[in-house]
């Protein structure tokens, strides 16, 4: 590396690490729920199931304000954006925090979930935009190392510090540290470059491109399979756990860190062998791993091998989705990411009904056969968008990102 690349990746790396810190306050305040689920639902005198809409609709309402915001506010500032959403986070999260009941608890998740649809889409194409060319998949696999950290170290600590102070405590940690995050992208995450400007005609018109449309179909039945299994994990293990939270935490510890490692190595692999080939892998080993789970419902071991294979595989699959829609389009790659997170969430929305219609039909062992099926109909669906319109002979190869046309604000 050179003496300029130096200073430049010197330069990067803070920027990006405030970015990714902000996706991990998201990403945990969405999976710390699950665990927290029935110290809420006593708290507030409900059933678990009643307190489990409030996931549905954090995750319905940031399926429909992420491409609103990037379509209503393209010109913002985006580090006005990012802050502004990181606050909102906070906010949201305070309120339900305190709240002395289910409707109130059920509010300040909407606050957050606005304030996730603002910050989610903005921080990754941030990441992509402020990298050179050819390190934007390291780049953002390096901010989204927050979301696979959440599920690996979040989600955890903040059912540890519910056992110490009650549930409402790691909602305030969580609301504390998004304030930071908020001031940081104020005085670190400037000057991110943005897009020309299109029309709004233009932004709908992105949905049209049947390479893109079909990339984020294949996105939402990923995270709608991967949330299924995630969500029912407790039932999915059972038998290998013995109903037993600290072996069940051990596992998704394991799922968690294999995570974190499965999306760096994403990160330098679908820069050498492009987003096709990765997606295509990642997707597969998922698949194989959900598949095999039922084989060894009553071995710990064996359980913990598939958790680790599958943590590893599910995390290294979203990165090319993204990697995909950027290279399709890198002028309003914005755009796409911003309808990247409306198909996440609406795959989150739909996985708990699509989970429990599975254990209600054949238990814990027919949800990840279920969810391997939605992974399936995923690699099929990619591939077609793939194929569909090829591109002409002169644009850059697979993996190749062109300069994204950009100004400085």
């Amino acid at each position: 590396m050179t003496s300029i690349e130096q200073s430049y990746a010197h330069r990067l790396t803070p920027r990006l690490a405030v970015l990714a810190v902000g996706l991990f306050v998201v990403a945990t305040n969405a999976f710390v729920i699950a665990g927290l689920l029935p110290s809420i639902a006593s708290s507030f005198d409900v059933s678990a199931d009643q307190v489990s809409y409030s996931i549905s609709y954090y995750a319905i309402v940031v399926a429909v304000a992420a491409p609103a915001i990037s379509i209503l506010l393209p010109r913002l500032s985006r580090t006005t954006l990012m802050a502004t959403g990181t606050a909102l986070v906070a906010v949201g999260t305070v309120i339900a925090a305190a709240a002395p009941g289910l409707e109130v608890f059920t509010a300040g998740r909407l606050v957050a979930a606005f304030g996730g649809a603002a910050l989610v889409p903005a921080a990754t194409a941030a990441a992509a935009a402020l990298a050179p060319v050819e390190r934007r998949g390291r780049a953002i696999a390096f901010v989204a190392v927050g979301f696979t950290a959440a599920s690996a170290f979040g989600a955890p600590l903040g059912t540890a510090l519910a056992t110490v102070g009650g549930w409402r405590m790691p909602l305030f940690a969580l609301a504390g540290l998004a304030v930071l995050v908020s001031v940081a992208i104020v005085f670190f995450v400037r000057g991110v470059p943005v897009g020309h400007a299109v029309s709004v005609r233009r932004r709908f018109a992105t949905l049209a491109d049947p390479r893109i449309l079909l990339t984020l179909a294949a996105a939402l039945l990923v995270f709608c399979g991967f949330n299924a299994v995630y969500i029912f994990s407790s039932a999915v293990t059972s038998q290998a756990t013995g109903d037993t939270g600290s072996l069940l935490a051990v596992l998704l510890l394991v799922f968690g860190v294999s995570g974190v490692i499965g999306n760096v190595l994403a990160g330098r692999l679908v820069d050498r062998f492009g987003s096709r080939i990765m997606t295509a892998a990642a997707l597969l080993l998922q698949l194989a791993a959900l598949a095999a789970l039922p084989l060894v419902a009553g071995s710990l071991v064996g359980t913990a091998v598939l958790f680790a294979l599958w943590g590893a595989s599910a995390n290294a699959s979203t990165l090319p989705l993204q990697h995909r829609l950027i290279e399709i389009d890198p002028a309003t790659s914005g755009i796409a990411l911003s309808w990247f997170s409306t198909a996440m969430y609406a795959g989150i929305a739909l996985a708990p009904p699509l989970g429990a219609t599975a254990f209600g039909l054949g238990g814990g062992e027919l949800v990840p056969e279920v969810a391997a099926g939605a992974l399936l109909l995923a690699l099929v669906v990619f591939q077609v968008g793939w194929l569909w319109r090829r591109r002409p002979a002169s644009a850059p190869a697979t993996g190749s990102i062109p300069e994204i046309a950009t100004t400085r604000i």
